[in-house]
């Protein structure tokens, strides 16, 4: 998709909040310092729009991003890392179940990990969870220009078994340096919305 027309309308912490124009979303989740605003950033050909905090984790609100007037980008908090409270991440937890678990036009997940590292027990209960309501998953790992082109083969073979990674989920290493696995994505999000159901 060529994006010319994006816009942040709304952060929100309730369903009461969330827009109401029916497009199709698209959840973004991962660890604070996965580099969410950066694939973000890429898909939609801006160099900063989505905030990349250097305080990893001070995103706490659903963020949602408006593209081309026919779907919504969700930027869901980074989980793992904020230096929050207990009770504060529990919070957080029942903002984001409640999103993920309930939306109607949530037409899928992008999951990000860090190519650099195995999953965390957080991408790793975040991956199951979201099989666990079947939502269509696209694991994408980040960072991949970081991996010299020779261990690659090894380093998707750790990440998708630490996942216990399922063959109807789909894979993508991505780079926000070199741009790799843009379309890609782009790809499977829109036959997730716009070209799909």
């Amino acid at each position: 998709m060529e994006v010319h027309n994006v816009e942040l309308v709304m952060s929100a912490v309730a369903p009461s909040q969330y827009p109401t124009t029916g497009f199709p979303e698209i959840g973004l989740a991962g660890r604070s310092n996965v580099g969410k605003s950066s694939l973000i950033n890429v898909l939609i050909n801006r160099n900063s729009y989505a905030r990349t905090s250097s305080q990893p984790g001070k995103t706490q609100t659903l963020n949602f991003y408006k593209v081309e007037d026919q779907l919504y980008f969700v930027d869901v908090p980074g989980y793992g890392y904020a230096k929050v409270s207990k009770k504060e991440r529990e919070k957080w937890g029942q903002m984001i179940e409640t999103y993920l678990t309930s939306r109607e036009t949530l037409r899928g997940v992008v999951i990000l990990v860090d190519a650099r590292h195995a999953p965390t027990k957080d991408d790793v209960a975040m991956y199951e969870w979201m099989r666990y309501y079947e939502m269509p998953l696209l694991v994408v790992a980040t960072k991949s220009d970081k991996i010299p082109r020779g261990k690659w083969n090894k380093q998707e073979s750790l990440i998708k078994k630490t996942l216990n990674f399922q063959a109807e989920d789909d894979f993508i290493a991505f780079s926000a340096k070199t741009k790799e696995g843009k379309d890609a994505i782009w790809q499977w999000i829109e036959a997730h919305t716009v070209g799909g159901n």
